[in-house]
């Protein structure tokens, strides 16, 4: 069993990149791993994705695009004050403006963009680019 079911969802996901797959199955399902993965279907990372119920916790079945170079979560899940998110951008992403940082936030799961644009901070997540 495993201690952080996100973690291994981000790096099935990564390789499988890696190896040019266009589908995906990640599971155990949960309501995190899906708020996660919609976040990276509204940036464009994933095409779609649908839950499974197989009666074992469920599962996620990802169409992939080819579009991330690299994921994965942050641990420890740091604290992030709405004018501290260019600090974790140096750190995690690449480069200004290319790849997302997903943050828990009191208004639910977001890319740090949108957390940006409506001033709130919360708790990183994961990185994608």
């Amino acid at each position: 069993m495993s201690k952080d079911p996100l973690a291994d969802a981000l790096t099935t996901i990564k390789n499988h990149e890696m190896v040019r797959k266009r589908e995906v199955t990640i599971k155990p399902a949960s309501n995190l791993i899906g708020n996660v993965l919609e976040v990276m279907r509204e940036e464009n990372y994933v095409d779609s994705f649908e839950y499974v119920d197989d009666g074992k916790g469920g599962k996620y079945e990802v169409e992939l695009l080819g579009n991330i170079n690299d994921c994965g979560v942050i641990k420890p899940r740091f604290s992030v004050k709405q004018d501290e998110y260019e600090k974790w951008e140096k750190r995690y992403l690449p480069a200004v403006e290319f790849g997302i940082l997903t943050v828990s936030t009191s208004e639910g799961v977001m890319s740090h963009k949108k957390a940006k644009e409506k001033g709130i901070g919360g708790r990183l997540l994961a990185f994608v680019y």
